[in-house]
């Protein structure tokens, strides 16, 4: 016969309501009593019955994950700090399942991932990268996720700006401070001396890349206004993936203007370039510095190490998994900013005073 929930009040010496706050989450119980329920539901061997916590309140105990991919460097180390912080112990604390569901950043796709999620009465979605810059689509996202807040679930944005949707809502947005750490990128590369800085930006209609472009652009601006004019024609719009880094570094080549920096908004995509260089003869950082963004783990491991921008992902699937699950309230206005973090290293230099370059 299957363990009641009454039976493993019983036996932690608790009411079936703290036992039901802890199932459930999201509720304040004191870390003894909340020990005491977590080992009597052991013990007893206890199962929620999921379907039926379903039908008698707004939400299940699904939550979903909505990446571009998770094949992605980017998205793997934010969905691993948002699975840890969904069960921080590893020993099942959480009790949330969690389903990722791959959208390649296409926003008909996020919708539809969201009405499925709706039909399951998920307990809370958070929806990770970079957003379409579409009016259109932004609206219809924007009413699906007032819809599914409006009926309990919770939903965080992350990475990506914050939707139109009624601050009364539980949606909580978490963003990174792109363009602060575009523009210290940009500023270390004119530091070292480097004047004819190329630029290999993300797709154009992306979140992310305004931002991070316009970081970088700023960073030249203040430097010198007549950068802004010089350094546009060595910006390539292109994907974040290595191929795209590669493609776009070797059709600046082709160009024949001259630089002696690539800086590219993402460290795949740096990879890219890097290798397009090598191709081309030319050396790193001798004759040609590179710089990424977003610090994957790799980025420590090449030859030699890249110099990037550091994006606090794995500190923000924690957060997210927080916000998600109701262990902390949302901030005010809903809205919590993540620094980033120059990190310095091997990949950039002086540009060379004198012989080849680009």
């Amino acid at each position: 016969m299957a363990v009641t929930l009454a039976e493993v009040a019983a036996h932690a010496g608790v009411s079936p309501a703290t036992v039901s706050r802890v199932l459930n989450g999201g509720y304040p119980v004191a870390g003894g009593t909340r020990t005491r329920v977590e080992r009597a539901v052991e013990e007893l061997g206890y199962i929620a019955n999921a379907p039926a916590r379903a039908l008698a309140g707004a939400t299940s105990d699904l939550i979903g994950i909505l990446v571009h991919d998770i094949a992605d460097g980017y998205f793997g180390v934010l969905t691993g700090g948002l699975q840890h912080g969904l069960d921080p112990t590893g020993e099942g604390e959480a009790r949330r399942l969690s389903v990722v569901c791959n959208t390649q950043g296409v926003p008909a796709t996020e919708t539809a991932c969201l009405a499925l999620l709706e039909g399951q009465r998920a307990g809370g979605v958070v929806l990770a990268g970079a957003a379409a810059e579409d009016p259109e689509q932004t609206a219809a996202l924007a009413a699906r996720v007032a819809r599914m807040a409006a009926a309990g679930a919770r939903v965080v944005l992350c990475g990506r700006p914050p939707l139109p949707v009624s601050p009364a809502l539980p949606v909580a947005t978490v963003v990174f401070d792109e363009r602060g750490g575009a523009f210290r990128l940009a500023e270390h590369l004119l530091a070292l001396g480097h004047r004819r800085i190329a630029y290999v930006a993300g797709p154009p209609d992306r979140s992310s890349t305004r931002e991070r472009l316009a970081g970088h652009r700023e960073a030249l601006r203040r430097h010198d206004p007549a950068l802004t004019d010089a350094c546009a024609p060595l910006t390539v719009h292109a994907g974040s993936e290595r191929s795209a880094g590669y493609d776009a570094t070797r059709e600046l080549l082709r160009r024949g203007e001259p630089f002696t920096a690539v800086a590219a908004a993402g460290d795949a995509a740096a990879a890219g370039a890097a290798a397009a260089l090598r191709e081309a003869g030319l050396r790193i950082p001798e004759d040609v510095s590179v710089a990424g963004f977003d610090d994957l783990p790799f980025s420590q491991d090449t030859a030699p190490a890249l110099t990037t921008v550091r994006v606090p992902l794995r500190e923000a699937g924690a957060l997210a998994a927080q916000l998600v699950t109701g262990r902390r309230p949302l901030p005010p206005g809903g809205i919590t900013t993540l620094p980033t973090e120059l990190m310095v290293r091997g990949s950039t230099a002086p540009p060379p005073a004198t012989g080849r370059t680009p």
